[in-house]
């Protein structure tokens, strides 16, 4: 996270870099990102079923930091459809090297660190904090591999993935303070 604060390259590469981290959507949800999927006052991300993996509409709660960093931004895009639009035109997405590009730039080895990486990343420390494995997997907009279950549960967890977006949102800025050294000792 301090990497992508100190990126100086295009505002909005930095700030899909950082949105992509604080809600680990796909990068291609991210990229893809339309003003009208934003609503502010409820504080949500709703990605539509045409762009989602799954086919099926998913809504992201947005922390306080990822609304932030989306206020940042908004004005770069007036005017225009797209959030992140490339630097190229207003009116194309990023491109899919344009995550991962910036991480090379900034130290970050292919197998070290990618675009995709933030999910995993948030699954992991996730897991490994003792959240509910079912609202992590809500969050990540997967949808349960066991097709009964899957047929009879169709909790989304809402409330709790409110909590839990502004949780992770709060642990992010808690690991950007860690020095390296320390993180490494508590297994972050």
């Amino acid at each position: 996270m301090r990497s992508i604060d100190d990126f100086d390259g295009y505002p909005t590469i930095r700030a899909a870099l950082k949105f992509l981290a604080l809600t680990f959507a796909r990068p291609g949800e991210v990229r893809g990102a339309t003003r009208n999927e934003f609503n502010f006052e409820k504080s949500i991300w709703r990605i539509s079923a045409d762009r989602t993996k799954t086919r099926k509409t998913h809504d992201v709660p947005l922390s306080r930091q990822a609304l932030a960093v989306i206020e940042d931004i908004w004005e770069l895009s007036d005017g225009f459809t797209l959030v992140f639009p490339s630097i190229v035109s207003k009116k194309t997405p990023l491109s899919e090297n344009t995550f991962n590009s910036p991480l090379r730039r900034l130290g970050y080895a292919q197998g070290e660190m990618s675009a995709h990486g933030f999910r995993s990343s948030a699954s992991t420390i996730l897991n490994e904090h003792g959240f509910n494995p079912d609202l992590i997997e809500a969050a990540l907009g997967h949808h349960d591999q066991n097709s009964i279950r899957r047929a009879y549960n169709r909790a989304v967890y809402w409330p709790e993935r409110i909590v839990l977006m502004q949780k992770w949102a709060d642990m992010l800025d808690e690991f950007r303070e860690i020095q390296p050294r320390e993180m490494e000792r508590r297994h972050i």
